[in-house]
């Protein structure tokens, strides 16, 4: 078939066109009565489907439904969602958020909305904070010896995002000085930082060739980034490496890819367990690999998802070979497999000091605990971390280990203990172990009493 590319957009053009067509956004939670549905209709450009999705799933947002278009100059999607408790979109200040974000105001955000502005990876300093990029090979005990040589460099972590994925290791730590509480901008610190950050990443065994370690330049969604550093260091390819989480059958992804010979598109069809932020997910590793997504429809069966995108390539090119597809396979596989976390997952609300991250990953280590993903978050003087963790070969963790984790840091830290379901990304069940296991959201309350 012919070459199809996208036109050149001139910026004053597209901004005057944007005047003229103002991307319209409708909540409604009249038409259905379990879900509110989320219409957008704008102008079609590059991107624009990402940008969408973004949106809805950083205020954690449940989507069980959506219809795409977006062939030709016009794109217009509907989004079935709900929050994280299956309740319809009411919150006024979550609706605003989408109203502006995706409306005519364009990405303004909402005060009180997600305000930690941490979902980005922003310029060199972002404020207050340094944002440092870290990607290598996985081992047990690896964040433990990250977060020990920064706190002897003197400092605090504020935020940071961990993700391991066939023995990859990617992660983003937002970090300040532990006595000013400014970004760390002295070049010669950030210099004698970085290099030993890398050794530390790099192990003794490994290379170098595989370890990377940066101060991020740009302005990038923090998960986006996660999957382009791993896409980078091609977590998708077996390379000799074995995958120490097995997958059982029944959540293995199903993908295929075929032709649609009429349209001249290529169609993928997407069948998975389903989770929060799995459409994000999937869209974010199409876009960063260059496919357009003209048409497209996402629907939930029970615990199962269901995705079909009809796609071409940026210059207008349908996927002809077996190779292109199998790679399109393999990397829509690690995407969703990324955030896959089986065994434990631990959440801690604490009095934010210097150190604590170093504290905390110290503890897991002595105690043969191995972090497969980590979330870390400050608000205001309260940090709020999750650890998915499992033992040091991958195995579920033991009711031992649990009373001896909670004895320790007990008496500083409020814990929670869920169990995850097996497959599970973001859902965590809780065990009911003690009375210290409490819902995350009332370990917060707590402290702010």
């Amino acid at each position: 078939m012919d070459r199809v590319c996208w036109p050149y957009f001139d910026p004053e053009y597209e901004n005057l066109n944007l005047r003229i067509n103002p991307p319209r956004v409708s909540i409604d939670n009249e038409t259905c009565m379990d879900c509110t549905l989320v219409k957008v209709d704008s102008m079609n450009k590059p991107g624009i489907l990402l940008e969408v999705v973004q949106v809805l799933t950083d205020l954690d947002l449940i989507i069980s439904k959506a219809y795409i278009s977006s062939d030709g100059g016009w794109f217009m999607d509907v989004f079935h969602v709900t929050d994280q408790q299956g309740n319809k979109v009411t919150d006024a200040r979550t609706i605003e958020h989408i109203e502006n974000a995706l409306g005519p105001k364009g990405h303004t955000v909402t005060n009180g909305v997600k305000a930690w502005p941490g979902k980005r990876v922003g310029v060199h300093s972002i404020g207050d904070h340094t944002a440092i990029e870290l990607i290598g090979r996985d081992r047990p005990g690896l964040l433990s010896e990250i977060s020990a040589v920064l706190t002897n460099l003197h400092c605090n972590v504020v935020a940071a995002e961990v993700w391991t994925h066939n023995m990859h290791v990617a992660c983003v730590l937002y970090i300040n000085d532990d006595t000013t509480g400014c970004a760390v901008e002295d070049p010669i610190r950030l210099s004698a930082m970085e290099e030993q950050l890398k050794n530390i990443v790099r192990g003794r065994e490994d290379d170098g060739k595989a370890a990377r370690t940066s101060f991020s330049m740009d302005s990038t969604h923090m998960d986006r980034r996660l999957h382009q550093m791993m896409f980078a260091a091609r977590d998708y390819e077996d390379g000799g490496v074995t995958e120490e989480k097995a997958y059982a059958p029944t959540f293995q992804p199903v993908i295929t890819v075929d032709r649609c010979e009429d349209k001249g598109y290529s169609m993928v069809n997407v069948r998975c367990k389903d989770r929060p932020k799995l459409l994000f997910d999937i869209v974010c590793t199409l876009t960063d690999m260059q496919y357009v997504v003209f048409h497209a429809s996402i629907s939930s069966s029970g615990p199962y998802a269901l995705q079909e995108y009809y796609i071409r390539h940026m210059d207008g090119c349908i996927l002809d070979t077996e190779g292109e597809k199998q790679r399109v396979i393999k990397c829509l596989e690690a995407a969703i497999q990324r955030r896959v976390c089986e065994g434990l997952s631990l959440e801690l609300c604490a009095r934010d000091r210097v150190g604590l991250l170093s504290e905390v990953t110290r503890i897991f280590r002595e105690n043969g605990l191995t972090v497969t993903r980590a979330g870390v978050t400050t608000v205001g003087e309260k940090a709020m971390n999750v650890f998915y963790v499992s033992d040091a070969s991958g195995n579920p963790v033991d009711m031992k280990t649990i009373d001896a984790l909670r004895k320790e840091i007990g008496h500083t830290m409020m814990l929670d203990v869920k169990k995850l379901p097996t497959g599970s990304a973001e859902a965590p069940e809780s065990t009911g172990w003690g009375k210290t296991s409490f819902f995350f959201g009332s370990l917060f309350d707590r402290f702010l009493a």
